[in-house]
């Protein structure tokens, strides 16, 4: 697989509208407080990157077009499940920049209807012009990747390949970054920042939002909502990733301090609707008008409104929301919200 271009000082093409609003929830505070104090909701919208839907992928993709492109790469190849947000926006920087698109999609999602195979991400995906290979039940996606990287190379083409949600150590960068923009914000605003609530899914924001706070000096606990693996296993792939960001940098770092990832909200499965889910989604859009998705975003959600229940967050302390976007994904899912 492609391996990013070693160099002190990074590039970057530019995707995302930056810096991404940070703004107060006041009425989502105040349905919360209906029965009792409730804590200062903050939300940091990512989902409005602006790019192709928006979304928090856009910011890793400024840093991985931008190598793929330093390699002379004419074709991107990446990984995803078949509503993939990350596919989504891969396709749309590959039509960017002139490259072609293969996306390797896994239909992983058991008992979804149609509109989950035909619509949302998908639609986008083939609006982008993305050639689209889906992997069968069990299929070996490493094996497939590897593949058809070799195989685009034996036609002559120059393929760049992208982990799974751009999550590697230069993916995963954008979001060190992407913390210290809110840390100058809460400045700005003159807010003591106490919890930092974020989906936790291939893990590359994750670990590059807990790589800013240990830089921007900040004392703020990360919850990562865990929306496909044990608390244990997303941790280690946190915590490998917080360590290649540092090494990428030719810094040393020590134990990955303060890692917490809550699995409480994955129910039957990644991509499975909860009960909680979609009363956090449609808690949100009724209280402050912005659209949160049935995978990632509405499940971290849930666990941020079970924290604050639980009294693990404090009526007196300020939590942010980190909107990693997926609204797109809504439209895969219209059974779901019918009612």
């Amino acid at each position: 697989m492609t391996k990013p271009a070693m160099s002190s000082e990074r590039t970057r093409i530019a995707l995302a509208t930056l810096p991404t609003p940070f703004e107060a929830c006041i009425r989502l505070s105040e349905e919360l407080g209906r029965h009792g104090p409730a804590p200062a909701i903050w939300i940091k919208r990512d989902d409005c990157t602006g790019f192709a839907g928006g979304g928090n992928k856009a910011r890793k993709l400024e840093y991985l077009v931008a190598d793929a492109l330093q390699q002379g790469a004419d074709v991107l190849v990446t990984m995803g499940a078949l509503q993939s947000n990350h596919a989504r926006q891969t396709a749309a920087a590959a039509a960017r920049h002139g490259l072609g698109c293969v996306l390797l999609l896994a239909d992983a999602v058991a008992d979804r209807s149609e509109a989950y195979h035909t619509n949302g991400n998908q639609l986008l995906d083939r609006i982008f012009g993305a050639q689209i290979r889906f992997l069968a039940a069990g299929e070996d996606g490493v094996a497939v990747a590897a593949e058809t990287m070799a195989a685009l190379a034996a036609e002559g083409r120059k393929p760049y390949f992208i982990p799974v949600g751009g999550s590697n150590a230069l993916g995963s960068l954008a979001y060190r970054e992407a913390l210290l923009e809110l840390a100058a914000q809460a400045r700005e605003q003159a807010l003591a920042l106490d919890h930092l609530v974020v989906a936790t899914g291939s893990g590359g924001t994750h670990a590059g939002i807990l790589a800013g706070v240990e830089d921007a000096g900040l004392s703020c606990r990360v919850h990562g909502i865990s929306v496909s693996r044990s608390s244990e296993e997303a941790g280690s792939i946190v915590a490998g990733l917080v360590q290649e960001i540092f090494a990428l940098e030719g810094r040393e770092r020590g134990a990955v301090a303060g890692l917490e990832v809550d699995d409480s909200q994955i129910g039957p499965g990644y991509g499975q609707p909860t009960a909680a889910m979609i009363e956090a989604v449609e808690l949100v859009a009724r209280t402050e008008g912005i659209l949160l998705d049935p995978v990632y975003t509405g499940k971290a959600m849930a666990g941020l409104l079970a924290l604050i229940r639980s009294g693990a967050i404090a009526p007196a302390e300020t939590v942010v929301f980190w909107h990693t976007g997926g609204a797109p994904g809504l439209f895969a899912y219209p059974e779901v919200f019918g009612g």
